[in-house]
């Protein structure tokens, strides 16, 4: 910035030369304004430079930061304080204190003066306040001693942003159309869209949602279509309890019961409000696909995630951390095949920090899909203590008339060897015209990260039921949907989720391999279990760096049926981000190799192609396309096979969010969660975060996905600026709320710049160091000899003010037509 730069100069002038000195007790700069060639040397105001603390009295718009994080964006004065006689003195709102998280020692030596209008923390020893106007922010540091939190990779509730009111809609969209080929006819045509989502409304703390979800098809053999409302409901974090409260149509999340669905109310600790080391993990599904597929990812029945993936390996980790229980994953084929298995998401062991409590109760009525309320009221608690700093005792009841279970179990931290939990669950069932039920389910969780070893389980579970135990899920099918099925009741199960990189000192040497295995018993049906396995690895071959090599690998069975599979791919890298690759891809029996083409030289725009044979000796083909715009992610994949089928498919996502400073479309792969408007003022096509938003022509922009509870930093990409934008700052941490919209206003100018002479209605000069000055307090230039000035982002008809003597002196305002200007002269009046 020119003031800055300008101070700068000022200031290496005091060190070359004696043209200053200081005082160190007061930290104030004398000038010796002898060594300056100036014709009158009267006409001189260095005071702006004297202390570097000084500020003129007034109102500016700051980034308010305590130590590293960005509390908000509010007007902060500065104000003159004649009991003290100080002539600019720091106005702190006391609201802000609280923001602090300051001890009760630390609090209590906090000061009001101003009628109680403004607070001081001078008293707070080692307390700093860094005035940086010019940059448009107030740092405030606080010793950590006088904090009440010390977690240096956490921010404390006390500093979290609740956002401002708006609405929000977010959106998937897939869409298959195709043609396949059989014995006896020559085509059928088939073609089938879905769409899930959130509408949303925010004010305040809370946060209003409806899930839906839709789908229709229409081939040789049906022709329907479904739309359902999954959920609504309303819910808000409550930081300083390190909790959410939700009401309305919820599935039950608990850590020790099953989920299932209810209207009502729900108050539970949630962990990613926790620090870092005490949160789970969040969910990751792995698989293999044969050919160009749609998968879809449902709980319960309904739909969390749904996206088209190429042939070959996918992983899918967009999923909610706050996602838990068991999931089911649907794969469709290119060719109507449909394949199911399940995946259990990762949880960490209830562990709890000593002498905390987590609880989780819920009360309401049973409810099913069709927003009805078919059953009984029931009433849900479970709770976790933390006994000592590796002891923890947790368990639960679940109560609901004809159904009720009681858990209780113990977590323990091993340290070096990791954390283990242990629990048992006894459940109570009454059904119509039958005998009461009463059985135990026993389980065991186990999690650890070697990091010497570069390696991890993440997940380890076991679990054992007796017949006759069943849970809250299978009574309601039981009970009120007459569903047999529930007599498929689970025996045991086990899962493990690990994964290692060998040699990972040596990036030419590293192996990442990646284990997931689950198993289910039932008492009375078939088992089902599901293995995955991959191998990736980045090797040299000739001259030829970095090409890289996965093998994956599964088997499913299921209904006393095996699938297995797997992909073997080999991925050339070439010049300008383009790869040549080799695919095998193995799907039971059948064998399928290609070859491909990509090129991501265009990150917003990539490509690829493939061509091969399968094992029948039949012509297989296909494409895809994604592209990344700052307004929506758009994926497209084409495929073909010789007397089989052919298909095009494809998935749009993006959103949209309204507040009082505009509305903008985005980016978006998470339904409902937290984001951030910008705004620029007028100014469009301003760049965001490399390019993940963009500014509209209003000036608003949206970036999306925003994780909840951690220090979040958004910025303006200023390489990619217009020659005539200019960013009077570029970055903004925050830490937003779950679904909170965080605003963040960046002071962006359009504008030309000039050189111009300024002179005071009396003809005069201002005395060379007075300062230019935007309406919002920005610092744009200093004026030098003879009354020159440097001006920069200046815009047509704006109106400046130009300060010296500790105060606003007069206003210059900018010509409508000052391009034409050869020389510009403007008054100061």
């Amino acid at each position: 910035m020119a003031s800055l730069s300008s101070r700068k100069k000022i200031l290496a002038v005091c060190v070359a030369l004696p043209f200053c000195r200081s005082d160190p007790a007061e930290a104030n700069v004398d000038f010796n304004t002898a060594v300056l060639d100036i014709n009158d040397r009267n006409a001189i105001d260095l005071s702006h430079f004297s202390n570097d603390g000084y500020v003129l009295p007034g109102e500016y718009l700051l980034d308010v930061k305590i130590n590293k994080a960005t509390i908000n964006q509010q007007m902060i004065s500065y104000l003159a304080d004649p009991l003290s006689g100080n002539p600019s003195r720091l106005c702190l709102p006391p609201d802000l204190i609280n923001r602090m998280a300051l001890k009760k020692e630390a609090s209590e030596k906090v000061t009001l003066w101003n009628n109680k209008k403004c607070a001081d923390i001078s008293r707070i020893e080692g307390a700093q306040v860094s005035n940086k106007i010019g940059q448009g922010a107030l740092q405030i540091n606080i010793p950590q001693a006088s904090m009440k939190y010390s977690d240096p990779d956490w921010v404390p509730p006390e500093q979290w942003d609740h956002g401002i009111p708006g609405l929000l809609a977010d959106y998937s969209v897939s869409g298959q159309i195709g043609k396949r080929y059989g014995r006896g006819e020559s085509h059928s045509s088939y073609n089938s869209f879905s769409s899930y989502g959130t509408l949303g409304a925010n004010a305040g703390s809370w946060r209003l949602r409806a899930d839906y979800q839709a789908y229709t098809a229409r081939n040789r053999l049906q022709n329907k279509s479904e739309f359902a409302w999954n959920q609504i409901y309303a819910f808000r974090t409550l930081p300083e309890q390190a909790a959410r409260l939700a009401a309305g149509e919820l599935y039950l999340d608990s850590s020790v019961f099953s989920s299932f669905r209810y209207t009502g109310v729900n108050l539970r600790s949630d962990e990613r409000m926790l620090p870092p080391n005490l949160q789970g993990y969040a969910p990751e599904v792995r698989g293999v696909a044969a050919s160009n597929a749609k998968v879809t990812i449902l709980q319960e029945g309904r739909v969390l995630y749904e996206t088209t993936v190429s042939a070959g390996p996918f992983v899918i980790q967009d999923l909610s951390s706050s996602v838990r229980g068991r999931l089911d994953v649907r794969v469709e084929e290119e060719n109507g095949k449909v394949s199911t298995f399940q995946v259990n998401t990762a949880s960490l062991p209830y562990l709890t920090r000593p002498g905390h409590v987590r609880y989780n109760t819920a009360v309401g009525l049973l409810s099913n899909r069709d927003h009805r309320i078919p059953g009984p009221g029931m009433a849900m608690g479970d709770f976790s203590w933390g006994m000592t700093n590796s002891w923890s005792l947790y368990g639960g009841s679940l109560l609901a008339g004809n159904y009720n279970a009681l858990n209780a179990g113990i977590g323990v931290d091993l340290y070096a060897l990791g954390a283990m939990s242990l629990d048992a669950t006894e459940s109570w069932v009454r059904l119509p015209g039958r005998s009461s039920e009463m059985g135990t389910s026993l389980k065991i969780n186990y999690a650890k990260r070697f990091d010497a070893w570069n390696s991890q389980i993440s997940f380890a579970g076991y679990r054992f039921s007796q017949r006759k135990y069943m849970d809250m899920s299978q009574y309601l099918a039981a009970r009120f949907q007459n569903n047999e099925d529930y007599s498929r009741r689970e025996k045991q199960s086990y899962t493990v989720t690990a994964n290692k990189t060998f040699w990972a000192d040596d990036p030419g040497k590293a192996l990442t391999t990646y284990l997931s295995y689950s198993h289910q018993q039932y008492w009375n049906s078939t088992v089902r279990e599901r293995l995955d396995l991959s191998l990736s690895k980045l090797i040299d071959v000739g001259n030829i760096k970095n090409v890289s090599v996965s093998m994956s690998a599964y088997k499913s069975k299921q209904h006393n049926a095996d699938e297995y599979g797997g992909a073997l791919t080999i991925s050339v890298p070439l010049q300008g981000r383009r790869r040549a690759g080799y695919n095998l891809n193995i799907a039971n029996r059948d064998t399928t190799q290609t070859a491909s083409w990509s090129d991501y030289s265009d990150p917003d725009n990539s490509w690829q192609v493939t061509a091969g044979v399968n094992q029948r000796g039949k012509a297989v083909g296909g494409g895809s396309y994604t592209h990344e715009s700052p307004y929506s992610t758009l994926n497209v994949n084409s495929s073909y096979q010789q007397d089989s089928y052919t298909s095009l498919s494809g998935t749009l996502r993006s959103g949209m969010t309204a507040t009082e400073h505009g509305a903008a479309i985005h980016r978006n792969s998470m339904n409902g969660a937290s984001r951030i408007m910008v705004s620029t003022g007028d100014i469009s096509g301003v760049p965001i975060n490399n390019g993940r938003a963009k500014t509209n022509h209003f000036g608003v922009a949206v970036v999306s996905n925003v994780n909840s509870y951690y220090d979040t930093t958004t910025r303006i990409d200023v390489n990619k600026l217009d020659d005539d934008v200019e960013a009077m700052r570029a970055v903004v941490q925050g830490t937003l709320t779950e679904g909170a919209i965080g605003y963040r206003n960046f002071d962006v100018v359009r504008g030309e710049k000039m050189f111009a002479v300024l002179r005071t209605v009396d003809g005069v000069a201002p005395p060379f160091g007075a300062i230019v000055m935007s309406k919002q307090g920005r610092e744009i230039s200093v004026v030098n000899d003879d009354g020159s000035v440097y001006l920069s982002g200046v815009k047509q008809e704006e109106t400046l003010d130009v300060a010296w003597g500790g105060s606003k002196k007069c206003q210059i305002r900018v010509p409508a037509n000052y391009k034409s200007l050869s020389q510009l002269l403007l008054p100061c009046e």
